[in-house]
């Protein structure tokens, strides 16, 4: 992993915004985990998240060159690989419901997915609350 991070210190106002994406993102997987959905199901398909990764796009280039940059990074790449991992599960427990095993595959693998996703979210915005980058990949 490479941690290096510019030392440029952000604006106030940005960094108060990404512990508004967090929140969003947070709300996203709570309004799964207390609604009728599955919590990954919420979180890359509800109101919240979405809106969370349209913001971090929208402002991923005014954190550029600060340790923020990597907490938008790593908000961007947990919606789009839950996403993508969503999509293949259902794909997988989808195709395999004619045996039967393709239930426990889509209700596992969404249920993992959620944890990594709730995992993702609470790392990410517990390290933004100590004002520590986020390390990024290779």
């Amino acid at each position: 992993m490479n941690t290096h991070v510019s030392t440029l210190e952000p604006d106030p106002s940005l960094v108060t915004l990404t512990h508004v994406t967090y929140a969003l993102h947070a709300l996203g997987l709570a309004i799964g985990a207390f609604g009728a959905s599955t919590v990954i199901g919420a979180f890359v398909f509800g109101w919240p998240s979405i809106i969370a990764v349209i913001i971090n796009y929208v402002k991923q280039g005014e954190a550029r060159g600060t340790w923020l940059e990597s907490h938008f990074r790593w908000q961007i790449r947990t919606f789009w690989f839950a996403l993508a991992w969503v999509i293949l599960i259902a794909l997988i427990g989808g195709a395999l419901t004619l045996v039967l095993v393709g239930f426990a595959i889509l209700w596992i693998g969404l249920f993992v997915l959620g944890i990594w996703a709730i995992y993702r979210i609470a790392r990410g915005w517990l390290r933004l609350k100590d004002r520590q980058p986020m390390p990024l990949p290779a």
